[in-house]
């Protein structure tokens, strides 16, 4: 495993690790099994998972890398930015940590680097859990490409263009987030679509979550989705757009905890005769 450093340019300090040629900068919480949590685009882990952190840390070893280019994770998006790198990077991060087998959870962008990463590598994971993510090009592309216009965003909302920088600039450069947000649209309307061959590979118990309005993935699509997956489950969060951590903390915790306490002891043999492992216990109420 490569040494271990911190820093602190994006608020308090985060552990980095070198994997796959990058500085991967990361948060890690609790202690258990070890569990991933994958962002969205433009966002970082310790943004888009804090209300999940408290409660996830009780039961995982929590790990929370920034993507290549986001927060405390260098990388210039004019060098490339494409989903097949985001998977190599996971590999990369938990191979540089000595993790064998784990538990995935991705939102959005980090949903889809987690789903391709589970018909690619079912063996390393214990469960999935995917949210806010659809296996189809539209609406999804189309969304992405208007909300991700850098000249959009600074002529009408300058105050997210404002949070942008504060949350990108000190690891990225300045203004870095303008070459991003054009680049990760760009590969969302050009990459490969999962379908039903690929996804059968994942026999693995998976949790799809989905708000009842979100803009980029429609309910059907997230109930197409968990009934191609072997052993998927299907979560809609009531009356919630995209954002289902943030906006359903509390109904999304519920969730996840149900998920992982009815798949502990399928997690615990996927752990044991991939490697060895334990699996995850909650206590009390959780909610």
């Amino acid at each position: 495993m490569a040494p271990l450093t911190t820093r602190s340019n994006v608020g308090p300090a985060m552990a980095t690790i070198s994997a796959g040629g990058l500085e991967v900068g990361y948060d890690v919480h609790g202690s258990g099994p070890p569990l991933v949590m994958l962002h969205g685009a433009t966002s970082t882990g310790r943004e888009d998972f804090a209300a999940q952190v408290p409660l996830l840390a009780k039961a995982f070893r929590l790990y929370l890398p920034d993507a290549r280019g986001h927060g405390s994770t260098p990388w210039d998006a004019a060098n490339g930015f494409t989903y097949d790198q985001l998977v190599d990077d996971v590999l990369a991060f938990v191979d540089a940590l000595g993790i064998d087998t784990f538990h995935l959870l991705g939102f959005s962008m980090g949903g889809m680097t987690a789903l391709q990463l589970a018909t690619r590598f079912p063996d390393r994971l214990r469960t999935l859990i995917v949210v806010g993510i659809t296996t189809q090009r539209e609406p999804r592309a189309s969304v992405v490409r208007r909300l991700m216009d850098p000249e959009r965003i600074e002529r009408d909302d300058p105050a997210w263009a404002a949070h942008l920088g504060r949350r990108h600039d000190a690891a990225q450069g300045q203004g870095a987030w303008r070459r991003l947000l054009p680049s990760i649209a760009a590969d969302v309307a050009v990459q490969p679509l999962l379908g039903p061959r690929e996804l059968r590979r994942i026999e693995l118990p998976a949790l799809v979550a989905v708000g009842d309005h979100d803009p980029f993935v429609p309910v059907d699509h997230a109930w197409g989705l968990m009934r191609q997956l072997p052993d998927g489950r299907l979560f809609v969060a009531p009356d919630c757009g995209h954002e289902v951590m943030v906006r359903r903390p509390a109904l999304f915790n519920e969730a996840c905890v149900g998920f992982y306490r009815s798949t502990e002891a399928v997690a615990v043999g996927r752990s044991e005769r991939n490697l060895g492992g334990s699996g995850a216990t909650f206590e009390g109420d959780q909610r």
